[in-house]
């Protein structure tokens, strides 16, 4: 394979985000080392321009009439204009004829109501920007929504909550594609936090309850949060932070109601156990990426907190959902 060819279906007020938070870790991926590189390309009917509901405009790479298979990737952005493009019978035939020559279809955000009137999430689960689930589920009763997730991949079909959380799904394909490695350094070069997984919340224990009010506090989260796989040792924190240990201590209570330390296991702890439900990851990579040192720091911290080792743990999760 020469390259992985992959073709974003925009249409009028797309959502520039939704675009750009597939087309840029792609290109940083190719910069980084992807082999075989990612050739993105941007369609549009007719090849028009494409104005995006930020009001800025895109130039079309390619005409989607003209485009042929085979594809790596079909990826449909999502926008406030998405209810008129899944009226349009044209655009949904390219849709359509387009996934049925791509090794994997996505959808971002809205996208998904696309993909759905193009029955392509017929008898699948999905998920959409959790502010429109409700009607995609009333227009496409056969499409199991779930508007939790950041994104849900089932077999060849993916769709993506919305705007950043393609960066997820994104940085997902890099690792089905390339391996771990080079996604956790586009997500470093793309100063984005540690690859979240599918099965994340939208709306999570960091963006659920109101951000710290504190300056410092907020910046020690905002740390935490990004650097689970750091030195997060309570000197080299309070070093970071310009206070001493003792101070950050007392304002961690006063504004989190814990100290550091706990604020981190519990960090930690949910970011491992995300991985654990949503990957194929082994518990020591995943020790590992959540900072926890070594897979028996893993195994005593859930025996503790679960009373089950990673493993049962997965186990027990897999048989529930199935």
């Amino acid at each position: 394979m020469d390259e992985r060819l992959t073709v974003v279906v925009g249409y009028p007020q797309s959502e520039l985000l939704d675009i750009a938070s597939v087309t840029t870790p792609l290109h940083m991926a190719n910069q980084l080392g992807a082999a075989p590189p990612y050739r993105t390309r941007l369609a549009t009917s007719g090849g028009r321009p494409l104005p995006c509901d930020s009001g800025l405009t895109l130039e079309s790479q390619e005409a989607l009439e003209h485009i042929t298979g085979p594809l790596d990737t079909l990826v449909v952005s999502g926008g406030i204009g998405h209810e008129i493009a899944a009226g349009n019978p044209v655009l949904l035939a390219h849709i359509r004829r387009l996934a049925a020559v791509s090794r994997r279809v996505a959808s971002v955000c809205t996208g998904a109501t696309l993909l759905a009137a193009a029955g392509l999430l017929d008898g699948r689960r999905a998920t959409t920007h959790w502010r429109y689930a409700g009607a995609l589920a009333a227009h496409h009763p056969n499409v199991t929504v779930d508007p939790g997730p950041l994104y849900i991949r089932e077999g060849h079909v993916s769709t993506a909550a919305g705007v950043t959380s393609a960066l997820d799904l994104t940085l997902a394909f890099i690792e089905e594609d390339h391996g771990p490695h080079l996604a956790r350094v586009v997500a470093r070069a793309l100063v984005t936090y540690l690859q979240r997984p599918g099965d994340q919340a939208q709306i999570s224990m960091f963006v659920g309850a109101p951000p710290p009010e504190h300056p410092l506090i907020r910046q020690m989260v905002d740390h935490i949060v990004n650097s689970l796989d750091g030195d997060l040792s309570p000197t080299t924190l309070a070093a970071r932070l310009n206070v001493s240990e003792r101070h950050l201590t007392r304002l961690s209570l006063e504004h989190l109601g814990q100290t550091p330390g706990r604020f981190i296991r519990q960090a930690r702890t949910q970011a491992a156990e995300q991985l654990l439900v949503s990957s194929s990851l082994s518990v020591a990579d995943i020790a590992a990426r959540c900072g926890f040192g070594s897979a028996e720091s893993l195994r005593r911290l859930f025996i503790a907190e679960f009373g089950a080792s990673p493993t049962r743990y997965r186990q027990a999760r897999a048989e529930r959902s199935g």
